[in-house]
């Protein structure tokens, strides 16, 4: 029974090659990449059987490989997967349960992640070949890690497809796997900041001897403590390794015999009172096109995904800059302005992500002023917020107020600037999105050099929008506190200026590309 198992997850692979040939050739790209890192890895280890230096390599492989069965836990619960080998397709063949767990669990063994796996776990085992006992606990460990991480992979995937089975609930996991992601950034920072010669590596041994002792870590110790010479606490996290693996498969059996009794979840059906948006905005063009976006905003993970990360990001770019030394002063300067820079350029492609619904406006006869003025209003209430808010709790921490006005207009002329560009930008220039209902993170077709000149136009001109502003509160900052105010001047009328221009020449290539845009939606 394993073997058929194994033949239909070798058929499944084998059809990915069936798709378009361009498919086809990125799958290959991406499996030489992978593989070919697999290669050099493998190498590198096997270059380490020859460095004297232990505890060090001891330390660094628990690191490494407790990241390695933490990413195999996390990536599916976070961003879900299709589970072409689901137990519940099997309900019907009246397999027992522990035959059909036995044979999923074989089957994935098969498949690219887990044939890097097992070329870096054989690297390991030649890197602690030190001796025959050190050998052998290498061998084993090595085999306990591979099990552990592709049996924690298949329990966090068939959980992740009976728990993530709704749409919504996909969503919410994929932006709340970004946030984390992302959150572990700073952590990434510091480490790369610390000195390694002195207290990096006591910060290192810390928190691999903490490691060593867990389920996550204890399979990559055993080896290295063995090595070591340490025999005590080598069997001790190898007899902890094996416990893992033994708990994993009795927790598969249960999750598996649960899930051949268990019917898929469905999004359950919600009830709305009135209209929502539509009824608290104006009942015009522009208001009716305010309401949609609102409700795109409020409902639509793929604005959520913009919405997390435009505080996360002010954050990644102070962390390194605190730590290269840049003065609280200036560096607190920085988040305000650049969250507004964040909003401003987030709907310089907004026209794709209606895909085939922009053939509403087209055919309604929808003004192009209106279309353009109305999917500002969500952004521009939120700027607003962001500005008053962030430019207060920025003046509070310095403790200066005469700041206040650089502040406000810096940020105003980036938001602004940016809405008004992207205006133009999204009507003129739209290249394919990810369409509606599909994941935030499912990267569309597109041509990469559009891509990324859309994306630079809007971005450096919102940059060069605020320039006069920027000038005007660095010497504000630097000579003479009287110019902060000629920098609120500047950023306001530089940026309304540029934001109804950018109205009122959107509409115009609105309304008169109507049929383009909509065959572009219908291309993407």
């Amino acid at each position: 029974m394993v073997a058929q198992f194994l033949r239909l997850k070798l058929r499944l692979l084998g059809n990915i090659f069936r798709r378009s040939p361009w498919q086809v050739v990125g799958i290959v790209l991406g499996l030489v990449y992978g593989l070919g890192a697999a290669v050099i890895l493998f190498a590198a280890l096997v270059g380490l059987r020859f460095t004297d230096d232990v505890l060090l390599l001891r330390d660094v492989f628990i690191v490494v490989g407790a990241a390695t069965v933490l990413g195999f836990i996390i990536f599916p619960l976070a961003f879900g997967v299709d589970d072409t080998m689901d137990p519940r397709r099997f309900a019907l063949f009246g397999l027992p349960d522990r035959t059909l767990a036995l044979g999923l669990a074989c089957a994935a063994m098969i498949g690219v992640p887990a044939l890097v796996l097992a070329i870096v776990l054989a690297g390991t085992v030649v890197t602690w070949s030190r001796g025959a006992g050190e050998t052998i606990i290498a061998v084993l460990a090595a085999a306990i890690a591979f099990a552990t991480c592709l049996l924690v992979a298949r329990v966090t995937t068939s959980l992740a497809s009976l728990l993530l089975a709704t749409r919504r609930a996909r969503e919410v996991s994929s932006v709340l796997g970004v946030l984390l992601i992302v959150m572990i950034s700073p952590v990434i920072a510091l480490f790369a900041t610390l000195d390694w010669a002195d207290s990096g590596l006591l910060v290192l041994e810390a928190i691999a001897g903490v490691l060593g002792w867990t389920p996550i870590g204890a399979a990559f110790a055993a080896p290295g403590d063995a090595a070591a010479g340490d025999w005590g606490p080598a069997l001790l996290k190898f007899v902890i390794a094996a416990a893992t693996l033994a708990g994993l498969w009795y927790a598969w059996r249960a999750l598996v015999a649960h899930m051949l009794v268990t019917p898929g979840r469905e999004a359950s059906a919600k009830s709305y009172r009135g209209l929502g948006w539509f009824d608290r905005m104006p009942h015009n063009a522009t208001g009716v096109v305010a309401a949609r976006s609102f409700t795109y905003w409020v409902r639509d993970a793929r604005y959520w995904v913009s919405i997390v990360m435009v505080p996360i990001v002010p954050l990644l770019v102070i962390v390194p800059l605190g730590l290269a030394g840049i003065p609280l002063g200036y560096a607190a300067l920085i988040p305000v302005p650049l969250m507004c820079l964040l909003l401003g350029w987030s709907l310089h492609n907004d026209l794709a992500y209606d895909h085939t619904a922009i053939w509403l406006h087209i055919a309604s006869g929808v003004r192009g002023r209106a279309d353009r003025a109305g999917r500002l209003v969500p952004v521009l209430i939120g700027g607003i917020v962001v500005i008053g808010l962030g430019g207060a709790v920025t003046a509070v921490a310095l403790d200066d107020w005469r700041l206040l006005p650089s502040v406000i207009g810096v940020s105003t002329a980036l938001l602004l600037g940016g809405l008004g560009i992207g205006s133009i930008t999204s009507a003129r220039f739209p290249y394919p999105a990810v369409k509606p209902g599909d994941s935030p993170f499912q990267q569309p077709q597109s041509t990469g050099a559009v891509t990324a000149l859309v994306q630079s136009i809007t971005m450096f001109g919102s940059i060069l929008v605020a320039l006069p502003a920027l000038a005007f509160g660095a010497a504000g900052l630097l000579v003479d506190p009287a110019w902060h105010l000629a920098s609120l001047a500047a950023g306001t009328v530089v940026g309304v200026l540029v934001l109804v221009g950018g109205v009122l020449l959107g509409g115009r290539v609105f309304d008169r590309r109507g049929p383009e845009m909509l065959a572009a939606a219908l291309r993407a």
